[in-house]
């Protein structure tokens, strides 16, 4: 019996399953977006465009992303979502076609001190099994090598119910940890300056305390006048020995005040608790100065900065400890475990190498696995994000990326490019939200919104090609091809800032004089030792303030007004205006609404569901009292005024009734930083990371602004559009041009071509790089282009 088979020729219609190949958005309303409606490919690569502010990160992060991170929660049990973050749903009509979103954002890393490159990777985790296994002599589990678990051991009876019995047995146990016990894993221990906590000439009531925020007018106050271990109207050196030692180191102790229970504890372990177990450069400005002031940090003598115990630095492979290798950097690393040949381990040796080659592959050899994770920059945090994804075996993934070309020199940008186009081809959809050139040139789709920033923007003003988009006439069409020019004559230096024998962490004894009353741009590739250079040697110096990229504090409550100090003088003319206390101007204090507390929202938590925001009923969302909003300065009340945007508050404070020179001139600063469109009220956590980092610029300028002569910016033209790199420029002219310094680190070529003098880092990265290899004019740069930055600029400035 024969069977025949017969195929059939013709080309089989289209899947059902194949038909789904888009990402439909409708009608998105999150932020500022006015009904936003868009079609993305997928399995492609697509760069969202548009002025910062104008709804790129609303729409990709707040809407796209976010919805599929809450439905990807929702498949779990409700038990387990109670663990997790609740997401509300993005304010959207319809949301179609979503796959899993990976979101890689430019959120610099934990800035916990005892958090590493290693630690926040999955690099020391499988050190610490390798040097457990193979390390010699041995020394115990993977954790005897860890330097956030500390060696304990105790014994004692314990009881338990048995057959109806109660029995008690004796139990005792013991962990080895690697944590070095001087420093408790730091790697540094601290100094206290005694004199910068109090004055020892008055007593506790006339404000001899110095530390930010340790008022005896509050809970502080209280909890010293009533605590009974010294009198408070006695001059602090006439304390005993046993009164000082009460105030400065004293344990926690229960205390009870006014019948309050409470617990007073010493200034010192107070301040450690508060202040030194996080980061410094975490830290409100106010209470870094005074960190900074107050408190000298010296590498641990026991550990050597290691932060590890003497047993677990003690254990080698082939004449290396885990100290050692952590501190190698990581191209050194990746070297020597090739040189590693043990079968017992080779899954282990397999994944660490891939870990570690993936760092080398997204530009970041030159780091250490012990470099702190709150010294990298956003762009370096981002990249150290992408690691664990660049081998994944996902398909059909959407990646969603915040400006991957950040801290990035053109040279490396290309290198990122590349990776970016890998995870596409590899069957990604690919998100990028970017103001390169460079970058966007790679799209195979582009979304440009706009056209405007804040209330202005929230619109899609082009979506289609690149080739497109430049012929759209959009205000990002018409910038794309925009090229900076030589400037024909440069300013005559004041003066210098001396740098001599600088050899922080890669640099190689640099010497160098930084020009004064010029623009000075600091570049070179990543890691050449540009942020090493500012950091170790110029930060801190007298007169000197550096704007760098750490991430602005604040919760819903707090807005641009309460975070430059505009809102005291605000306040304080609207009481003088109708003759009562500024007090009544704060929502976060005697003026707010009884019903919302301040918030102008009431917010119902429903446990692992989304809480639910409803605006205030009694306040119709102003966050004020009905008989506050009585009161009002030129013809506005307080929440009018909340909800102007800088430019017309700049109008409102500058004359008339409403005149208030405090006010005007931060306002001014506030417009001069390109931030006129944003509302004063408008709470921090929505600002965008370019508004953000130019409202911290205007805030310094505002602090200091009269007693600060050089100013140190770390990568400004972050998040700014292309047509916002020009009135970038004009603001750093200015400040030039008033008597002030200004050193910017820096890899727009842009702001290179706009310079005074050049001071370019390298030839390489980590120890390829530490030298100083030109300085000079931006012409003369060109004309060398005897270095990388050179031939970049030279193709730039097309000569």
């Amino acid at each position: 019996m024969s069977m025949a088979t017969s195929t059939d020729t013709q080309s089989p219609a289209l899947h059902l399953a194949d038909s789904h190949d888009l990402i439909r958005v409708h009608g998105a309303r999150v932020n500022n977006l006015k009904d936003v409606s868009v079609e993305l490919p997928k399995r492609r690569l697509t760069v969202f465009t548009g002025v910062s502010g104008s709804g790129k990160s609303s729409l990709v992060f707040g809407t796209i992303a976010a919805e599929s991170q809450r439905m990807i929660n929702e498949t779990y049990s409700t038990f387990v979502q109670g663990f997790m973050p609740t997401l509300a749903r993005p304010d959207v009509d319809v949301l179609d076609g979503l796959t899993t979103a990976i979101i890689i954002d430019q959120e610099r890393m934990g800035a916990n001190v005892r958090s590493t490159v290693g630690t926040a990777t999955d690099a020391n985790a499988m050190l610490r099994i390798l040097f457990s296994r193979l390390g010699k002599p041995h020394i115990g589990s993977s954790q005897a090598f860890s330097f956030n678990v500390a060696s304990i051991s105790g014994a004692g009876a314990v009881s338990m119910e048995r057959h109806g019995q109660t029995v008690k047995e004796r139990r005792s146990f013991n962990i080895t940890g690697g944590m070095c016990p001087r420093c408790e894993g730091r790697g540094s221990v601290t100094d206290i300056d005694l004199t910068a906590l109090y004055d020892d000439s008055k007593s506790l009531n006339d404000g001899a305390l110095t530390i930010p925020g340790y008022s005896m007018d509050g809970w502080y106050g209280r909890i010293f006048s009533g605590c009974g271990f010294f009198d408070p109207d006695k001059p602090i050196r006439r304390f005993t020995k046993r009164e000082l030692h009460d105030l400065l180191y004293k344990e926690p102790t229960k205390i009870k005040v006014e019948g309050i229970n409470l617990t007073y504890e010493g200034l010192i372990p107070k301040i450690g608790k508060s202040m030194l177990s996080k980061d410094v450069d975490s830290l409100q400005p106010h209470i870094r100065a005074f960190v900074e002031r107050a408190v000298t940090f010296t590498t641990c003598p026991e550990c050597d900065g290691t932060r590890l115990s003497a047993a677990a630095r003690s254990s080698k492979i082939k004449g290396i400890s885990i100290a050692d290798a952590c501190a190698m950097q990581i191209s050194d690393l990746a070297a020597w475990l090739r040189g590693l040949a043990e079968p017992s381990v080779a899954p282990l040796l397999t994944s660490l190498r891939h870990t570690l080659d993936s760092f080398v592959e997204i530009g970041l050899g030159y780091l250490s696995l012990d470099r702190p994770a709150g010294t990298l920059s956003g762009g370096e945090a981002q990249r150290i994000k992408m690691i664990r994804h660049l081998g994944s075996s996902l398909t059909d993934v959407t990646y969603v990326f915040d400006e991957p070309t950040i801290g990035l020199h053109p040279h490396d940008i290309q290198r990122m490019n590349t990776l970016l186009l890998q995870l596409r081809d590899k069957g990604n959809t690919v998100l990028v939200v970017e103001h390169k050139p460079e970058a966007i040139a790679i799209g195979d789709h582009v979304v440009d919104l706009g056209p405007g920033a804040g209330t202005g923007g929230g619109e899609v003003v082009f979506e289609g090609t690149l080739d497109g988009l430049r012929a759209s006439g959009t205000l990002t069409g018409r910038h794309l091809d925009d090229r900076a020019s030589l400037k024909p004559s440069v300013r005559t230096p004041s003066g210098a800032l001396e740098v001599r024998g600088a050899s922080t962490h890669n640099l190689r004894s640099v010497d160098v004089d930084i020009p004064l009353g010029q623009l000075v741009v600091l570049t070179g590739v990543a890691g050449s030792g540009k942020s090493s250079l500012i950091q170790g040697s110029v930060a801190g110096r007298d007169g000197v303030v550096l704007v760098d990229q750490g991430a602005i504090k604040g919760s819903r409550r707090s807005n641009p007004a309460t975070y430059t100090g505009l809102l005291e003088p605000i306040r304080k003319a609207f009481a003088k205006a109708n003759g009562v206390k500024p007090a009544l101007f704060s929502a976060n204090s005697e003026g707010a609404c009884p019903n919302c507390n301040g918030a102008g929202v009431i917010y119902t938590d429903l446990a692992m569901m989304a809480g639910v925001a409803t605006v205030c009923e009694v306040c119709d969302g102003k966050r004020f009292q009905a008989e506050v909003l009585e009161y009002t300065l030129g013809g506005k009340d307080i929440s009018e005024v909340l909800a102007m945007p800088v430019t017309e508050a700049e109008e409102f404070f500058g004359a008339g009734e409403a005149k208030t020179p405090a006010a005007h001139k931060i306002l001014g600063h506030l417009a001069d930083v390109g931030l006129g469109y944003l509302n004063i009220g408008q709470p921090l956590p929505t600002l965008s990371g370019g508004e953000r980092q130019r409202l911290k610029l205007a805030t310094r300028m505002v602090e200091k602004g009269s007693d600060s002569s050089v100013y140190i910016l770390d990568e400004p033209t972050t998040g700014l559009h292309l047509a916002d790199v020009e009135n970038l420029l004009g603001l750093l002219d200015r400040l030039v041009d008033s008597g002030k310094s200004v050193i910017v680190i820096e890899h727009h070529q842009a702001v290179m071509a706009h310079a005074d003098w050049i001071i370019d880092l390298g030839p390489g990265a980590g120890h390829d790089g530490g030298r100083i290899v030109f300085e000079g004019t931006p012409r003369a740069l060109v004309n060398a282009r005897s270095t990388l930055t050179g031939e970049h600029l030279a193709a730039y400035v097309g000569t």
